[in-house]
This record gives C-alpha cells, structure tokens and sequence, in this order.
C-alpha cells in the first residue's frame, strides 16, 4: 500500500509542476498581447479559443503523465488502455470499463482529485483572463486597484 500512495504522491506533485509550469507560460504569453485590451469581436473570440486550447493541452500532458505510469507499470495490456483509463479518472466520467489491478487501485481515486484541482485552476486562470478582457470594457464595474 505505501509504494503505491508513494507513487501517487510523485505523480500528483509531478501533475501540479507540469500544471503550474504550463499555466505560467500561457499566462505570461496572454498578458503581452494587446489582443487582451481589445473590443473588436474576432481577435477577441480567437484569443478565447487559443487560451481554451493551451489550457486542454496541458491537461493532456498531465493525462499522459498517469498513462505513461500505468503503462510502465504494466497496470494495462497498451498504451491506448492506460491513455483512456487516464483520461476518464481524470475527466472523473468514471466509465468502470477498464479498472486498475488490486494493488494499485488507489491512485484512481487521486488522478481523479487530481483532475478536478487542476480543473479548477484552469477555471480560475480563464475566468481571471476572461475579467480581465472584459472588465475594461465593461461600463458601470469598477476597476480593482
């Protein structure tokens, strides 16, 4: 039981490196655009987009982290099983179609806490971008200080 709590120790602090890694990048790459402060309806609607797209590809990353892991444990016959069991703990849809062995069950309950935090940091960071885009233009809101 303790190697396999280790080891979802290492791949939570390991998914939280990559996810704050991946979120400090996006974030200071979005904040030199002047595409942030404008009002016109396309540039902002394709920065939503871009923003959207960076922010599923590192939970992609982090996906692929835990399947990397099943698969070199041997906890799923391919790669392609231990990619979707990943994706769907971390997704928390919890198909139950595909079940890790006995000894390492406990780590799908952490991939899925996991996925939701990182989830709702990714949320945060939109939602701050989102504001921030908006909140200038916005009439009537005031401006934090």
């Amino acid at each position: 039981m303790f190697p396999e709590l280790r080891a979802g120790a290492i791949l939570l602090c390991l998914t939280i490196v990559v996810h704050a890694a991946g979120l400090t990048v996006l974030l200071r790459r979005v904040l030199r655009l002047p595409t942030l402060h404008q009002t016109r309806f396309w540039p902002q609607t394709w920065l939503l987009i871009r923003i959207a797209a960076a922010l599923i590809a590192i939970h992609l990353v982090e996906i692929a982290v835990w399947a990397l892991f099943y698969w070199w444990r041997g906890c799923f016959p391919d790669a392609e099983s231990a990619f979707y069991f990943s994706g769907v703990t971390y997704a928390t849809l919890g198909y139950g179609d595909l079940v890790l062995p006995k000894a390492w069950r406990l780590l799908g309950p952490v991939e899925g806490l996991t996925g939701i935090l990182m989830c709702g940091l990714s949320t945060g960071l939109f939602f701050a971008l989102v504001s921030r885009m908006y909140g200038s233009n916005t009439s009537g809101i005031a401006e934090p200080k």
